[in-house]
């Protein structure tokens, strides 16, 4: 089976989004043949630009399906008006808009709410990240909820010890690990920083390990106490899954599929947008102090990257038999 990934090429710090790459990689351990196709150029105008090279693209190999990641890639897709099968990846920002640094939706946003909605018909099936995301779709007999799988051979437990020693960490200080963008407010930074300071507690120290290339960030959350995630709005946060699997104690206000994904892990809080709620949550998981069960919730699950890979070439293969059987009636 080979498949083309659309994606964005446009960050300044990975050619390809990690988690993308991740799910690429799965999926190529399981046989299938992934090729990627990088979208240069920003802003609805700069991907449209990307159209007639992406066409010429696809008639030069032999794909059997496109795989979109993000609303704006499905549509580069679909005005190709290529004949092969489409399914697009939403996930999350590209559905539900974007906030300011009070929590309220960006007016912004809605251009790509309208076209989240409006490009469904288009697409044979779409995958959301979890139910929040779910909810959006109107065209419900089309979506799939499938998370991103976590590489649980890369996200496991390493000696805590080791690992600050490797990225010369305090040894003495515990560790609040926040690993998003702070200069994004939907990430909500203030939220987890306001809270860092109400701790009252010595000896801790609240690290921003972002970007942060995508090898090293196993070994920062091994080196870590606690992982914080604050945001105002998440599909299915990678963090808190490759958390889970390095066992390690979360807070985590209750965004996406989150309170799904620890379930009633030991160790994991949900918490409020009151700093004080979240540094009473934050002091919890401090006082814990051991490693969690979460790696086994996450398998449990079937979070992990060659269970969800397994998931999504079933449904490969479903959207290309229903293609065979259309064919064959006309």
């Amino acid at each position: 089976m080979n498949v083309l990934f659309v994606v964005s090429g446009n960050s300044d710090n990975f050619p390809i989004a990690p988690f993308i790459q991740s799910q690429g990689l799965a999926l190529t351990n399981l046989g299938v043949n992934i090729e990627y196709f990088r979208i240069q150029g920003k802003g609805l105008l700069g991907y449209l630009g990307n159209v007639p090279k992406l066409r010429s693209f696809i008639k030069s190999k032999n794909f059997n399906i496109i795989h979109a990641h993000y609303v704006l890639s499905g549509w580069v897709s679909v005005l190709t008006l290529c004949r092969l099968p489409i399914i697009c990846s939403f996930m999350g920002s590209d559905t539900y808009g974007d906030t300011n640094s009070q929590g309220k939706r960006k007016l912004s946003s809605y251009n790509i709410i309208v076209l989240a909605k409006f490009i469904q018909p288009f697409l044979n099936k779409i995958i959301v990240k979890s139910n929040t995301i779910y909810r959006y779709i109107w065209l419900k007999n089309k979506a799939e909820i499938i998370p991103n799988g976590v590489n649980i051979s890369a996200f496991m437990e390493i000696d805590k010890k080791k690992c600050r020693e490797l990225l010369g960490m305090n040894m003495n200080c515990r560790h609040i690990l926040f690993f998003g963008d702070q200069n994004n407010p939907r990430k909500n930074f203030f939220l987890a920083k306001n809270s860092y300071n109400k701790l009252g507690l010595s000896m801790v120290e609240i690290l921003n390990p972002y970007p942060v290339e995508p090898s090293e960030v196993p070994l920062y959350m091994n080196a870590g106490d606690v992982v914080v995630l604050s945001s105002y709005l998440e599909g299915s946060p990678n963090v808190i899954k490759e958390a889970m699997a390095c066992n390690i104690p979360i807070v985590s206000t209750d965004v996406g599929d989150v309170r799904w994904v620890i379930g009633d892990t030991e160790g994991c809080y949900i918490s409020s947008y009151d700093a004080e709620d979240m540094a009473k949550k934050i002091k919890l998981a401090l006082k814990f102090a051991n490693r969690t069960n979460g790696r086994q919730r996450i398998l449990d699950l079937g979070l992990d990257s060659e269970t969800i890979a397994k998931r999504i070439i079933e449904l490969y293969e479903k959207i290309l038999t229903k293609e065979k059987s259309s064919n064959t009636l006309a």
